[in-house]
């Protein structure tokens, strides 16, 4: 791996464990597929699979579970430089239930901390995340100490260099209330050039979700690029001037978990790439696509040349 990083990404990493069967309830699942998760460390192995210098800070337990993910990791051309591993805790994992089209409840065993929670400003080389060209963060990350304020620490070493993305990311199970999280939310709003979420997300970032005042409040607290993701009404992007709205490329969804992440990946490799707004969003948009279309997350990830047959033949 060369030492500079195109996209640089910080939060959440675990165990997905999948179940083989579909519209099965956890309690009567027989067999699990196992993959790496984690949505920051999705958003890295997605933006790799578009030629990308990615890595990923966060942390693991000393188990084999996070063996595993560091193995995972290099194989998906994804640097681990900077994981590493916390005594005593162990590695996360999620499971997950398969209710196509649109119901994929998680279970999270990642409580009352998680490894990826144990991130310290301290041992943060916040030379090489200056020196990222996209810096990636997650709201999730600022949900409890000392992450926060490691994530707080690596938003402020940024200064002026590339372009820094929080993803809006909120989890409810990993706060107390939507307003406990806002405060710091719009903290790490402070520091960015590009905010990405749902209406949902948004809400709790700044009071709205209606897309158009949701992406003009995002654009008042300074961010460049505000995307606001509508789900079947497709994905709003606003920067300056200019708003798009891109319709969604129709798929039969096998299994929503991880589109997102896919979405974020490529619209980085298109940021990296210098391309228009609508062309950045409809390429992330096809990603989202391809892997709602699909069973796996991390695995299933695009290549450019999937997402360019994939809209070429979406027309």
């Amino acid at each position: 791996m060369t030492d500079r990083l195109e996209v640089l990404t910080m939060g959440r990493i675990g165990v997905d464990l999948y179940p083989t069967e579909v519209g099965v309830h956890l309690e009567d699942v027989e067999t699990f597929t196992r993959t790496l998760g984690g949505s920051p460390t999705n958003v890295a192995v997605a933006a790799a699979r578009h030629g990308r210098r990615t890595g990923v800070i966060t942390r693991t337990g000393e188990d084999p579970f996070g063996a595993y993910l560091h193995r995972a990791l290099r194989t998906f051309g994804v640097d681990d430089r900077f994981v590493s591993g916390v005594p005593g805790l162990s590695t996360p994992v999620t499971f997950c239930e398969i209710f196509p089209p649109d119901d994929f409840p998680l279970y999270f065993y990642r409580f009352p901390t998680a490894p990826d929670l144990q991130i310290r400003a301290e041992e943060l080389d916040l030379a090489a995340i200056a020196a990222a060209d996209i810096f990636w963060v997650t709201v999730t990350g600022l949900c409890q100490e000392p992450s926060r304020a490691a994530t707080m620490a690596a938003l402020e070493a940024r200064g002026d260099h590339g372009l820094t993305v929080v993803d809006l990311d909120y989890r409810p199970m990993f706060w107390e209330s939507a307003a406990e999280a806002t405060p710091y939310v719009r903290a790490a709003l402070a520091h960015a050039d590009v905010a990405v979420g749902n209406r949902e997300e948004c809400e709790v970032a700044v009071g709205e979700r209606e897309p158009e005042r949701a992406a003009a409040a995002l654009l008042d607290l300074g961010v460049e690029l505000a995307v606001v993701k509508q789900g079947p009404a497709g994905v709003l992007g606003v920067r300056g001037d200019e708003a798009v709205l891109v319709p969604p490329v129709p798929v039969d969804v096998v299994n929503g978990l991880g589109a997102g992440d896919a979405f974020g990946g490529a619209m980085c490799h298109g940021l990296l790439a210098g391309w228009g707004l609508e062309r950045i969003l409809r390429f992330a948009n096809a990603a989202g696509a391809f892997v709602a279309g699909r069973f796996a997350c991390a695995d299933a990830m695009p290549t450019s040349a999937d997402l360019d047959q994939m809209l070429q033949e979406a027309g």
